[in-house]
């Protein structure tokens, strides 16, 4: 890819909760035509997801909580139905993020997560890669009662609803988070409950 692109100029654009860089390049398309292009693009680190699943009880574990681009892009009410997610720290293995945000998200103890993607969840804009886990729970896992870390202003309802339920909730729209439908799909094709 190197000897198609040049000249490239990052130009930060915000520096708040995240950064947001307008990014002008040169890009030399198939014909040979080189041409100046400039994109933005959204770098807030990368994530880690986990769908947590119970197979006696075929029950999956989801949160509830308000996500204000959700309510910006629809403002029925921001709230979002997802699997257990969040920021990989600096230098954090992945696996390491994923059982610390399910004990504190969800108040599970978990020590070891199943891999079974990764991916780009909006390539065209955001730098963000998410590492997919699965894990299975058990009842006396619990050892919080979860719903996030004030330290970061989150209020998150704990759900532990049927596998089938789950499904059921992306057909009738009411799971439309990209990474909780794919890990949704990963438990059924995979035969996971």
């Amino acid at each position: 890819m190197e000897d198609r692109l040049r000249n490239i100029k990052h130009n930060i654009l915000s520096d708040e909760w995240a950064t947001l860089v307008r990014v002008d390049y040169d890009y030399k398309f198939e014909n040979g035509y080189w041409k100046r292009l400039s994109r933005e693009s959204y770098n807030r680190g990368n994530g880690a997801a986990i769908l947590l699943y119970n197979k006696e009880k075929h029950t999956v574990i989801m949160t509830k909580q308000f996500r204000m681009p959700a309510y910006v892009n629809d403002t029925k009410d921001g709230m979002s139905i997802e699997v257990c997610a969040g920021a990989i720290d600096e230098n954090e293995p992945p696996e390491v993020c994923v059982i610390r945000e399910v004990e504190e998200e969800v108040g599970y103890k978990i020590h070891a997560a199943k891999k079974v993607m990764e991916c780009y969840m909006s390539p065209g804009a955001v730098t963000e890669k998410m590492y997919l886990f699965v894990a299975d729970y058990e009842d006396d896992m619990k050892i919080t009662k979860g719903g996030g870390l004030d330290s970061e202003d989150e209020e998150i309802e704990i759900l532990e609803l049927p596998f089938a339920k789950a499904l059921a909730m992306i057909d009738s729209f009411e799971i439309i988070d990209a990474k909780t439908i794919m890990l949704l799909q990963y438990a059924q094709i995979n035969n996971l409950l």
